[in-house]
């Protein structure tokens, strides 16, 4: 069995024992890599077809590696059980000059009837938080003339809905003369929508156009309506462009404004988070006529990115409810993301190859935090991993809430993103020095 994707390209070391190999990184690379070796292999015995495999740029077998712990169970590293298997795999980027888009097109679909065309890959902010950046970078765009508007029409043979697809698509440098394409009159009835924008790109113009194919709304992720926390998670945006962006939504005649915003980040008070509802509250009554929704999430540490060492704060789940008691009140509808699942997620993204029984354990039967928490236990009651000479199950605590020593060997210490771990370490350590210019401004 094989896996691939940003989950397990992040950290696949949870999920590791069930999986024969795990392509980390861009499938335009490595799929077509992978397959051919395989029909090249497809003779050899099974441990040495994996051994062929392993020898590939972003091949990753854990059969061949294997975790050592410290005496008192802590990581201490993952190494390969022979010297011809690759110490550090490294992530494969795809730097073609075009991206990805709907190959299948169904009224099934989460998205029914649509073909969604990736604008961009990865994003040139660099949220410190943020694993679609950071993992994905280099941020790219496809050029219009060779890449987008072939995707495009491609997919207005099938359907006239377009969803234009990336963490930050207003930054694809053609964009306003994508979106001019799109508004030619032929295109009339196409039904456009766009994944998050930055709302410093937001125009009035971008917004008429948006609104005439059939876009009702906007959504911007603000972070936090704290200056403060905007500067220390590195999200470069002006309390001025988040009002822009809402005024050119109402003036380019869409209804609504999804912002979106994070609870518990780190070194993240109580003030912040009132900063968020009041900012909220202040567009709600200067920009009039326009519906506003914040959906809000917990933080969760992810791997290759500078906030990676930092836990989830238990401070959240009454931080959520504080905006809830701010706002709902206004008429400005919450979508707050289930605090217990932020839970759930932190011990996948945090987690080694230990966690593999509790996920067999949880399989079919337990959905919910308490569930999760239920099989966690028995799995350390029982010591089943002792029993196969490894370490224990560390605390639940350890792994969800902890505050991790920069020093620590991870559980993807043996994976190398785009961006190596000083670097990580570097933009941590600039938002610390936010947070001490912050205080001393006090």
């Amino acid at each position: 069995m094989f896996g691939g994707g940003p989950v397990l390209t992040a950290n696949p070391e949870p999920l590791a024992p069930f999986l024969d190999v795990v392509l980390l990184g861009d499938g335009e690379n490595l799929l077509p890599t992978f397959i051919d070796s395989l029909q090249n292999i497809r003779n050899l015995p099974r441990k040495e077809k994996l051994k062929a495999l392993a020898q590939l740029p972003g091949i990753y077998v854990p059969e061949f590696y294997v975790p050592k712990y410290t005496s008192n169970g802590r990581l201490k590293a993952i190494q390969p059980i022979q010297e011809d298997i690759p110490h550090l795999i490294s992530k494969q980027t795809w730097q073609g000059n075009t991206l990805s888009s709907s190959k299948v097109i169904t009224p099934d679909a989460a998205w029914p009837n649509i073909h969604m065309v990736e604008t961009v890959r990865s994003c040139p902010e660099l949220c410190r938080f943020c694993l679609a950046s950071y993992l994905t970078l280099p941020f790219r765009s496809p050029s219009l003339e060779d890449g987008l508007i072939p995707a495009i029409e491609k997919g207005l043979t099938a359907t006239n809905r377009i969803g234009l697809l990336g963490a930050s698509v207003t930054q694809h440098p053609q964009f306003s003369e994508l979106l001019n394409w799109l508004n030619q009159d032929y295109l009339n009835d196409i039904r456009l929508s766009v994944s998050s924008v930055r709302a410093a790109t937001v125009t009035a113009e971008m917004t008429k156009i948006l609104s005439r194919h059939s876009c009702k709304s906007l959504t911007v992720a603000i972070e936090s309506g704290s200056e403060r926390m905007r500067k220390i998670v590195n999200k470069k945006l002006s309390e001025e462009e988040i009002f822009m962006a809402a005024k050119h939504a109402l003036d380019g005649g869409l209804t609504s404004l999804k912002l979106y915003g994070m609870v518990g980040l780190p070194t993240e008070l109580e003030e912040d988070v009132d900063a968020t509802a009041d900012l909220i509250l202040r567009i709600k009554r200067k920009i009039t006529g326009l519906r506003l929704t914040l959906g809000v999430s917990t933080f969760v540490p992810k791997a290759h990115t500078p906030f990676q060492w930092n836990g989830v704060r238990p401070e959240a789940k009454k931080r959520l409810k504080l905006l809830a008691k701010r706002l709902n009140p206004h008429g400005i509808q919450l979508r707050a993301e289930s605090y217990g699942w932020s839970l759930i997620q932190a011990l996948l993204s945090r987690s080694d190859r230990r966690l593999a029984p509790v996920i067999a354990a949880v399989r079919g039967s337990h959905t919910t935090l308490g569930g999760w928490k239920k099989a966690y236990r028995q799995i350390q009651e029982e010591n089943i991993l002792n029993k196969n000479n490894q370490a224990k199950l560390p605390d639940w605590e350890e792994i969800i809430h902890e505050n991790w020593d920069i020093s620590r060997v991870l559980p993807w210490s043996h994976l190398q993103g785009p961006v190596k771990p000083k670097v990580l370490i570097d933009h941590q350590q600039q938002a610390l020095n936010h947070t001490l210019e912050s205080t001393s401004k006090k």
